[in-house]
């Protein structure tokens, strides 16, 4: 992705550095990170904003529905998953996606989500990726990848969704 053009700004020694304006999707990224901070469950801080001609429209991040204990209130709950290939992971589902929940907010106030870009922390899970399908959103930047994000791929693709994933780290968790 090109980068906005620089300019120098002072250093320490009194010379002069380059300084790299962070792109757009960059920008967005790291505003992604400290929504973050926000999550309630320390397995997977994840956040989410949702933005429409470079303007914030929603964010969102990972925590229990409203009213309900959080898991770093109470601990995890955890459902094993069974994979094509015979792996078996653990899945917290106590909590609501960053996804889930910046779509809703939209909702909540009624902001159209046609022909938005989401910013995540890694590429979605295949139900947030249907999700993100039907609400009209038209392109996907995660900052890492997803272990299990093939079917999310797949249907991305089947719906002319653009997904960019800016890193070549996958997203792991403990006690996967």
């Amino acid at each position: 992705m090109p980068r906005a053009k620089s300019k120098p700004v002072a250093a320490k020694n009194g010379k002069k550095e380059k300084y790299n304006r962070p792109s757009w999707d960059e920008y967005f990224i790291e505003i992604q990170k400290i929504v973050a901070t926000r999550a309630t469950c320390d397995r997977g801080r994840s956040g989410c904003v949702i933005v429409k001609d470079r303007q914030i429209l929603t964010t969102g991040y990972v925590g229990s529905p409203k009213g309900l204990p959080h898991c770093d209130d109470v601990g995890h709950f955890y459902k094993k998953t069974i994979h094509d290939d015979g792996t078996i992971t653990n899945h917290c589902v106590r909590t609501i996606h960053a996804e889930q929940n910046a779509i809703c907010q939209a909702a909540k106030l009624g902001i159209p989500l046609e022909g938005a870009t989401i910013y995540v922390r890694m590429e979605p899970c295949s139900v947030c990726a249907k999700q993100i399908i039907n609400c009209g959103i038209t392109r996907v930047v995660c900052e890492k990848h997803y272990h299990a994000a093939q079917d999310t791929i797949d249907i991305f693709r089947q719906a002319g969704v653009a997904l960019v994933v800016l890193t070549n780290e996958m997203e792991t968790y403990d006690n996967m």
